[in-house]
């Protein structure tokens, strides 16, 4: 659907979850899309527990030995995350960083039998906006709450707040109140779309 992500926005994607990890005492962190585990070099390496998924082989045993006190799975995501993989663990710091759309992993997390804390912190990067820029939301059945309340036109100029009111909307469905919010388009042409939010239980 969209190309691989634009490694010049690393530093801010960096950045992002540096700031967003002083939110929690003691961060448990869930990487969706582990890859070659740079962002765990920036901003992980003092986290002593958490789990990474990762579905090339090469790239997971690369993760395993990178950070041996985490758990870590070599699988798609989507379908680990929806059957409840990694609820060991009451996950606190949610890190989502797909090539392309992040709403497949937030819904499959989110809907899944697992402990959640009283307080959780997401991050994401997120590609779908360049998708949008063609006018092709209509296709995207992950955005279909934003269109059905604002329009196909519209979807990529207001993306972001799209993404607040569904990610704010989805965590409801967990009892959880939105405390915090930062977000920003960066990358070329401002494809990129980067948000943290922070939530905690009404």
């Amino acid at each position: 659907m969209t190309p691989k992500k634009d490694n010049s926005t690393f530093r801010l994607k960096a950045q992002l979850r540096s700031k967003a990890l002083r939110e929690l005492d003691q961060p448990v962190v869930l990487e969706t899309h582990g890859g070659w585990g740079k962002l765990f070099d920036q901003c992980y390496r003092d986290v002593p527990v958490g789990i990474v998924f990762e579905n090339n082989v090469r790239k997971a045993e690369y993760l395993a030995r990178q950070r041996p006190t985490w758990a870590v799975y070599e699988a798609d995501c989507v379908r680990a995350l929806r059957e409840g993989v990694g609820s060991h663990l009451e996950v606190n710091f949610l890190d989502l960083d797909p090539y392309g759309e992040p709403w497949p992993a937030i819904d499959a997390f989110l809907t899944s039998d697992r402990p959640f804390p009283a307080r959780l912190v997401v991050v994401v990067n997120d590609g779908l906006r360049q998708f949008l820029r063609t006018g092709s939301g209509w296709r995207a059945t992950s955005v279909a709450e934003g269109l059905a309340t604002r329009g196909n036109a519209v979807l990529h100029d207001e993306y972001l707040s799209i993404c607040r009111e569904m990610l704010e909307r989805k965590a409801a469905r967990q009892g959880y109140q939105l405390k915090r919010w930062a977000g920003y388009h960066c990358g070329f042409k401002l494809s990129m779309t980067h948000y943290a939010a922070v939530f905690e239980k009404e």
